[in-house]
């Protein structure tokens, strides 16, 4: 298996899940593309989208048949405008047609993606069974949705991974790995992953690439900051971001994130509004992906807002300004926390629950800011581990199919979690650890594999289903 880049795990696109929007999507794109490498566009009479498992069951409110229609009008998820999105849609409803190629193609949401409740494949829960009807006959071919947005057609198993970059320097499959590496080379974290991505990509453009990243990011934090508003869906959930920070920061203060920054740095709160602040920063990006906004997978979009919000800790409460050089090693560690997860376990909370999501983020997050307050390598793999171990079991149990209730809230505490197991691990000594992150990556996969279905991503159990009692929502 070889080693996973930073890059992969970081992916730009827009809400509210990697798994069940940007997989899906990417999905679409790749089959629009191996179809016509195979039939001519003017031999194509139509598209069918079969949703199996999980991408059935809670794919209507994760906007995956928008997704996939959005493919089919050859868009793109990293590039998209996500205020043109309701309008393609409403200009598809009523063409019921699209592009494919030089031809024009019959393609009707409401009849062509069938969402398949009582369909699960047995490989995958989340599955979509793709078919082009041509003048030779249906041809038909199943992918998989694998969480933060990697994809695998069927007879490629589950695992979406390039086979055929160069043999990194310091090839890490496991935590060990990176600690057997700081043994060679004496290298923190950071530098020993900057070194394998060195070996796909120059140096420039791991700066330019972190960069953009670290910028979506503070985007969406100030986006989220700025939008209040109820969020769409029909659960009516309410905005908060906005309000936590209005007695800190200024509306007007808020359209520029660099003001927004220097306003939060100048009022040194007390520590009931720093976590104020976190939270807010965590929550923002994410009532930013329920609304289909823009968001960096961080490894999924469900968990997209720890990252920014604990980067964000970092830029706002740190004695001096975050530098270019700490967002690059922040993100590199982070990265490689996240890869060792995909790796060794999961990602999707489709296969783990909501362990594999606002879990996995929470140690990547963790990870991360360790390596930027001067921790030791294995301090460092430390904090990931208290900040996993803490989220073992969790359940993802979204109310009524929509990124929503519980995930938002979720994200920040995903984001205090992280800062608090770094500052456990960071004045810890890791050799009298009795539980290494390699055993808790393990226990995590043992866990997911254990866990109940009702309790990953299909809105049968749990929160999901009280809540429906509750309040009289259909059943998704």
């Amino acid at each position: 298996m070889p080693t996973i880049s930073v890059f992969d795990m970081f992916k730009v696109g827009i809400g509210p899940s990697s798994s069940h929007t940007l997989g899906p999507w990417r999905i679409a794109q790749r089959f629009l593309r191996e179809t016509l490498e195979r039939h001519p566009a003017h031999s194509i009479k139509g598209f069918r989208y079969e949703l199996l498992g999980s991408l059935a069951l809670t794919g209507n409110g994760h906007a995956t048949d928008k997704a996939l229609c959005l493919a089919m009008l050859s868009e793109d998820p990293e590039t998209i405008e996500p205020a043109i999105v309701d309008d393609l849609l409403h200009a598809l409803n009523a063409s019921r047609s699209v592009h494919i190629g030089s031809a024009r193609v019959p393609f009707d949401p409401a009849t062509d993606i069938v969402f398949c409740k009582n369909e699960r494949h047995p490989a995958h829960a989340n599955a979509i069974r793709c078919t082009a009807r041509t003048a030779a006959g249906d041809a038909t071919q199943t992918y998989f949705s694998l969480g933060g947005g990697f994809i695998a057609r069927e007879d490629e198993g589950t695992q979406d991974q390039p086979q055929d970059r160069p043999l990194p320097t310091h090839p890490i499959h496991h935590a060990q790995d990176l600690l057997n590496a700081h043994v060679r080379t004496n290298e923190p974290i950071s530098q020993i992953v900057r070194q394998n991505e060195l070996c796909w990509r120059d140096a420039e453009t791991i700066r330019r690439e972190s960069l953009r990243l670290w910028d979506v990011m503070r985007q969406s934090v100030r986006r989220g900051c700025r939008n209040d508003g109820i969020l769409p869906g029909g659960l009516e959930v309410h905005r908060r971001a906005p309000a936590l920070l209005r007695d800190i920061v200024p509306d007007i203060e808020r359209e520029d994130i660099d003001r927004l920054v220097h306003t939060v740095r100048r009022a040194e709160p007390a520590f009931e509004d720093l976590l104020r602040c976190v939270s807010c920063f965590a929550i923002a990006v994410n009532e930013e992906n329920a609304a289909m906004g823009r968001v960096v997978t961080a490894p999924t979009n469900g968990a997209a807002g720890v990252i920014p919000a604990v980067l964000m800790y970092r830029a706002c409460f740190a004695p001096d300004p975050i530098s270019d050089e700490e967002i690059e090693r922040f993100l590199l560690t982070a990265g490689q926390i996240g890869a060792l997860f995909k790796q060794n376990a999961t990602i999707s909370a489709a296969m783990g629950g909501c362990q594999a999501e606002i879990g996995v983020s929470s140690a990547m997050a963790a990870a991360g800011l360790a390596e930027l307050r001067g921790a030791t390598p294995a301090q460092v793999l430390m904090a990931a581990e208290i900040a996993m171990e803490h989220h073992l079991g969790m359940t993802c149990d979204p109310v009524a199919g929509l990124v929503q209730i519980p995930c938002i809230e979720r994200n920040a505490m995903g984001a205090v979690k992280a800062i608090a197991a770094c500052t456990i691990a960071e004045q810890s000594d890791p050799t009298q650890a009795r539980v290494s992150l390699d055993e808790v990556i393990a226990a995590m996969w043992e866990t997911a594999v254990e866990m109940n279905e009702r309790y990953k991503e299909t809105s049968l159990g749990g929160l999901a289903v009280k809540l429906n009692v509750t309040v009289g929502l259909a059943e998704c």
